[in-house]
């Protein structure tokens, strides 16, 4: 899922970011657009989803929307999403948006992430209070935390932050990143599986070091 946070322009130089990173991320993957934080008029909608067809990011559905802004030509609406108020219509003063990009520089998640799911926020830190489970990705613009097990994908400071950190309870992770850096697990040192660990960049290499469990 991807949430646009306004300005959009910002929010879209984060995502080119990550693409110069990983040029094949989101490459034959559907993607679900969330507009519950934006404000669109139609002609809004069809250049942000044009922005997204450019870096050739397929969108599966839209979630958060208006009815009014979608139709022929659209992806569909989403069913069980979350609600969405109407646009303001062209003259009429919108409530102003209250710290909106303040408010999404950290995401917390309270549920474990699965095989199979991507969790990815580029504004700001991660924080998983369960497992990241083997075949799962957690992609953060800041650092990533994870209270319990560490199995999957963790790749921090993706839209070009050097000083993020990876903090697990149990490091088993199939791959971690910072900045760009990449270490997969045959290339982690075994002694640190299964302990606490911090993950972090010095002097352009990544490297680990064991902290006590709280």
């Amino acid at each position: 899922m991807l949430a646009p946070i306004p300005p959009v322009a910002d929010w879209l130089g984060d995502l080119d970011a990550l693409n110069r990173r990983a040029p094949n991320f989101f490459a034959g993957r559907p993607v679900i657009l969330d507009l519950a934080g934006l404000r669109l008029t139609r002609e809004d909608l069809d250049g942000l989803l044009a922005d997204l067809a450019m870096r050739h990011i397929a969108i599966l559905g839209i979630e958060g929307a208006s009815p009014a802004l979608l139709g022929l030509g659209m992806p569909p609406a989403l069913s069980g999403g979350r609600a969405a108020g109407e646009v303001a219509a062209p003259g009429e003063t919108a409530p102003p948006e209250p710290a909106a990009k303040e408010m999404a520089r950290s995401l917390i998640l309270d549920t474990p992430v699965r095989s199979g799911q991507t969790v990815l926020h580029l504004e700001g830190d991660v924080t998983v209070l369960g497992a990241v489970a083997s075949g799962a990705e957690v992609i953060a613009g800041g650092s990533i935390h994870v209270y319990g097990a560490l199995r999957g994908r963790a790749i921090a400071g993706a839209a070009g932050n050097p000083a993020a950190r990876i903090w697990c309870r149990k490091f088993e992770p199939e791959l971690v990143a910072i900045d760009g850096l990449y270490r997969a697990a045959d290339d982690l040192d075994p002694a640190f599986r299964g302990q606490a660990v911090e993950v972090r960049l010095l002097e352009d290499a990544i490297k680990l070091n064991l902290f006590e469990r709280g």
